[in-house]
C-alpha cells in the first residue's frame, strides 16, 4: 500500500510517494512556492490561494501517475497561515502566511493592533493559548480584520493552508486537526477545543470555526485520474519534522531551516516560559520558536549579492563558499545579532565591532552561526534550566548542510548530536504519520520506533 505525501512549505511545495510496506520514500518532487502578491503595504505578506491550489494539483497529478496503487493522501503545512473559505473550500480571502506582521501596524486608539489584542487576554488565557500570542499568528490577522471592518459579511471558515487546499481539491467542508489549529493561537490547550470565550471577546464569534477532527481522520476524498484517494487530517510541519527526526523523549530537537525552533516532548500539558503545542498520542511539544535562522541569513546573502544582481549577474549557489569560509575561521570578534525581524531575540539586528581584518564572508557567517548557537542554548534553558537531555537531534535544511553550525551548537551544549536520519525530515515524518493514520501502527510513537529500528539497522 502507498500514500501520496504533500508538504506545503514556505520555500517549496514538496511531494512524494510513501510505500508503507517497504517504508521507502520514492518519487520526490518539488515546486517553488508561489511568489507573494506585489504592491502590498509594508509588513503585509499575502498570496493568491488558487495559485497554490493549482501547484498542489499539478504536483499530485505527477505523483499519482507514478503510484497507481496509492490509496490516500497525507500532508503537512507551513504553520501560522490563514485562508478564509466557504463550506466547499472556495477562497474568500488571500492566503496570509507567517511572515505577515500587520498586527504591528498602529491601532487608531493608540499602540499597535497586537498591543490592543494583548490587553484583552489574561495571563491564564495566554498559558491556555500556549504562549503563542505573537504577531505572526492567525488570531492576530483576524483581530486586525475585525478591527478594520474587513471580515466578510457572510460566515467563513478560518483555516490553515493545507486545510484550505484539501477542502478546495475535494470540494468538501473544511476541518482542522489539533496541531494545525494550535498554530492559529486560538485553541485552549486545557480542553483542546477552540477558545470560544476569547474568540467571542475579540469579535470573532461570527466566523465559522471549523470542527476539530482527531489525527488520522479522513476529512475528504480526492478524485484523481479516475481514482478516489482518502485525505487524512493535515498536520503542522513543525510537529511533522519532529516526528521525522525520530525524536526520543530524552533528546532535544533543533529544527533549523527558514525559521527554527528548539523543542522537547512531554507526556502532558506543562505550561511554562515557552510555547506549548499539541503533538500526537496525547503528548505536547514544549518549544521556543522564532529563533533567527535561514530567513535572517538570507538577508545577509541578499546584501552580499546585491551588486551582482544590479548588473544582471546570476551567481551560483553561494552557500558552499559561505560554509567553507565560515569553517575556516576558528573564532571571530565580529558581533552579529540576526534579529532582523520580530523574533525570539527582538526585532532589531546588528553587526558590531567591525574592523579591517574581520569584515569578510568567513567572519560574518562564523559570527552569525555562533550567535545562532548561543540563541539555541538560551532557548533550551527556558525549556529546562538543567539541560537534562542525553543528546541533540538536528533537522531542517540548514542544520543538515552547515557543518560548522552544528559544531558551534555542540560546543555550546557539550552534548553529542545526531542528524535526522533523512534530509527530507517532513517527508519521513509523513511516512510515520501515514503508518499510524492507516492503522499499520497503533500510535505515532510506535511508528517512530519502527522507523528508528529500520534506520539503525540500515
Amino acid at each position: 500500500m502507498s500514500l501520496l505525501a504533500l508538504d506545503l512549505g514556505t520555500t517549496f511545495i514538496k511531494g512524494a510517494v510513501l510505500d508503507l510496506d517497504t517504508l521507502q520514500i520514492d518519487h520526490i518532487r518539488r515546486l517553488p512556492f508561489p511568489e507573494p502578491e506585489p504592491g502590498l503595504p509594508p509588513l503585509f505578506h499575502e498570496f493568491d490561494p488558487l495559485v497554490i491550489v493549482d501547484a498542489a494539483r499539478r504536483l499530485l497529478g505527477e505523483l499519482a501517475a507514478a503510484a497507481p496503487d496509492a490509496e490516500g493522501l497525507i500532508c503537512c503545512t507551513q504553520m501560522h497561515g490563514l485562508v478564509l473559505c466557504d463550506e466547499r473550500g472556495a477562497p474568500q480571502s488571500r492566503f496570509i502566511n507567517w511572515q505577515d506582521q500587520r498586527a504591528l501596524t498602529p491601532h487608531p486608539a493608540g499602540g499597535t493592533f497586537l498591543d490592543r489584542l494583548r490587553t484583552q487576554v489574561s495571563e491564564d488565557e495566554r498559558r491556555q493559548l500556549g504562549h503563542e500570542l505573537q504577531p505572526s499568528r492567525p488570531l492576530c490577522y483576524l483581530y486586525w480584520m475585525a478591527e478594520t471592518g474587513q471580515l466578510p459579511a457572510t460566515p467563513v471558515y478560518p483555516v490553515g493552508l493545507a486545510d484550505f487546499v484539501l477542502a478546495n481539491l475535494c470540494q468538501s467542508t473544511p476541518y482542522m486537526e489539533a496541531t494545525g489549529a494550535g498554530a492559529h493561537s486560538a485553541i485552549n490547550l486545557a480542553t483542546l477545543d477552540w477558545h470560544h470565550a476569547l474568540i467571542e471577546r475579540l469579535g470573532l464569534a461570527g466566523l465559522q470555526w471549523p470542527a476539530l477532527r482527531p489525527f488520522g481522520a479522513v476529512v475528504g476524498e480526492l478524485r484523481l485520474d479516475g481514482r478516489t484517494l482518502a485525505c487524512y487530517t493535515p498536520v503542522g510541519d513543525h510537529q511533522c519534522a519532529v516526528v521525522g527526526a525520530l525524536l526520543a523523549d530524552d533528546e532535544l530537537s533543533l529544527n533549523i531551516s527558514t525559521g527554527s525552533q528548539v523543542s522537547t516532548l512531554t507526556a502532558g500539558w506543562q505550561p511554562g516560559n515557552y510555547q506549548t503545542r499539541p503533538f500526537f498520542d496525547g503528548r505536547f511539544l514544549n518549544t521556543v520558536s522564532g529563533i533567527p535562522a535561514g530567513r535572517s541569513l538570507n538577508h545577509l546573502v541578499n546584501l552580499l549579492t546585491e551588486l551582482a544582481r544590479s548588473q544582471h549577474i546570476v551567481l551560483a549557489d553561494p552557500w558552499a563558499y559561505i560554509a567553507s569560509a565560515a569553517a575556516g575561521v576558528t573564532a571571530s570578534d565580529l558581533g552579529v545579532n540576526l534579529s532582523f525581524f520580530d523574533s525570539a531575540g527582538g526585532n532589531r539586528g546588528s553587526i558590531t565591532n567591525i574592523h579591517e581584518e574581520n569584515l569578510t564572508v568567513g567572519h560574518l557567517f562564523h559570527a552569525a552561526f555562533a550567535s545562532m548557537a548561543a540563541n539555541y542554548r538560551t532557548a533550551a534553558q527556558r525549556l529546562a534550566a538543567a539541560l537534562p537531555w542525553r543528546g541533540l537531534v538536528f533537522s531542517g535544511g540548514l542544520a543538515q548542510k552547515i557543518d560548522v553550525l552544528r559544531t558551534l551548537v555542540e560546543q555550546q551544549f557539550q552534548l553529542p548530536y545526531r542528524l535526522s536520519p533523512s534530509s527530507e525530515d517532513t517527508l519521513l515524518g509523513l511516512l510515520a504519520l501515514g503508518l499510524a493514520a492507516t492503522g499499520r501502527t497503533a500510535t505515532v510513537a510506535e511508528a517512530t520506533n519502527l522507523l528508528r529500528t529500520q534506520y539503525e539497522t540500515a
